[in-house]
């Protein structure tokens, strides 16, 4: 059925969770369902993950989140009503969207670099997010990726920011090759994809955290090795697994501590990717300009991926290549959704991720 609406899109009210202050608990209530422009598409959300960038929204990290708002980014659902100006989507599609919602028309965009699009806009930071029936996607004839059926709800939910971040950091940053060393500093959501991508492209994988049971599922998802980094002497451990230095690092959990470990542990020629988020002290990091000078080093960043580019990803997902649906430690509901976010402060209660089921 086509469910194009060339008025606008209906307004309802439906459950969402509400953040009224930064670092206050939230709460489960009734909001209403937000406006849907010509451009856009309102997607029925199935599931939604519960992101480390979501806990940064929450704790006030991020100058784009002004209280009250609906957190989460990354989702899966079914579109249930699309704008005037939408001609790709009818209705009844299951899809996820990149947590960054490309304009699709700038200078930027035309390059094909939508993930960093200056006029983007991101669901659950500055406009509401999924962590609700119905969440919003803007121009969604550019940011609305289609599901394959092999692909479930709550495995789709965690592509459109972690697996996908990951993804492109070591497929496409990191031009991860066929055996490299890989080493993977922080073994939460993405830093366990970015682990799973570089086994299934055929690299050597260092695994590094604080935590035994997150290195334990790092082991089962392929690292060959695994360092609990409180142990101490991570550069010379580095170093003798890799015979002299790592290929690439992932930075994965936003530490400047662990930054300038990445670039110490590389070889001449290594590139160092930065996933994690620098927020707070470690916002501003010095960095070792004369190691990365001499060695002809690359620092780079990575942030998220465009639609564009989900179909080597899905293809590998659907074939059994990678399986991101390993990666989930838990499901919970809509109304457990507060207090997980609020438990972001303390460690995890499982490894791998958590993924909220509407």
């Amino acid at each position: 059925m086509d469910v194009r609406d060339r008025e606008g899109c209906h307004t309802f009210w439906m459950r969402a969770v509400l953040v009224e202050t930064f670092g206050r608990p939230p709460h489960v209530t009734e909001v209403a369902e937000p406006d849907c422009p010509p451009h856009a598409a309102v997607i029925e959300v199935r599931a939604t993950g519960l992101c480390r960038s979501d806990w940064h929204a929450w704790r006030g990290h991020d100058a784009s989140v002004r209280p009250p708002y609906v957190p989460g980014h990354e989702f899966a659902g079914v579109v249930a009503r699309v704008g005037a100006d939408v001609w790709s989507w009818a209705g009844g599609e299951r899809v996820t969207a990149p947590f960054v919602n490309a304009c699709g028309s700038c200078a930027t965009c035309r390059e094909g670099r939508q993930n960093v699009c200056p006029n983007q806009t991101q669901p659950g930071f500055d406009r509401p997010g999924s962590f609700a029936e119905r969440v919003v996607v803007h121009h969604a004839d550019v940011n609305l990726v289609a599901l394959p059926d092999a692909i479930d709800d709550v495995t789709a939910a965690g592509l459109g920011c972690r697996f996908a971040t990951a993804y492109r950091a070591v497929a496409t940053r990191g031009r991860v090759a066929h055996g490299e060393y890989v080493v993977v500093f922080g073994c939460g959501g993405v830093g366990l994809a970015a682990v799973m991508v570089s086994v299934a492209h055929g690299a050597h994988v260092i695994a590094v955290d604080v935590s035994v049971e997150a290195l334990t599922l790092a082991g089962s998802f392929g690292a060959a090795e695994t360092i609990l980094s409180s142990s101490g002497e991570l550069e010379s451990r580095v170093r003798a697994l890799t015979d002299g230095g790592a290929h690439l690092v992932v930075e994965a959990l936003g530490r400047a501590s662990l930054l300038h470990e990445g670039i110490a542990c590389l070889r001449p020629g290594g590139r160092h990717v930065q996933v994690g988020l620098l927020a707070g002290r470690d916002a501003m990091p010095e960095i070792d300009a004369a190691r990365i000078i001499a060695l002809e080093l690359e620092l780079l960043g990575s942030h998220g991926m465009a639609a564009h580019e989900y179909p080597p990803m899905l293809t590998e997902i659907a074939s059994g290549a990678l399986d991101p649906a390993a990666l989930v430690g838990r499901t919970i509901g809509l109304k457990d959704a507060p207090a997980a976010l609020a438990a972001m402060d303390r460690p995890a209660p499982s490894a791998g991720t958590t993924v909220i089921v509407i």
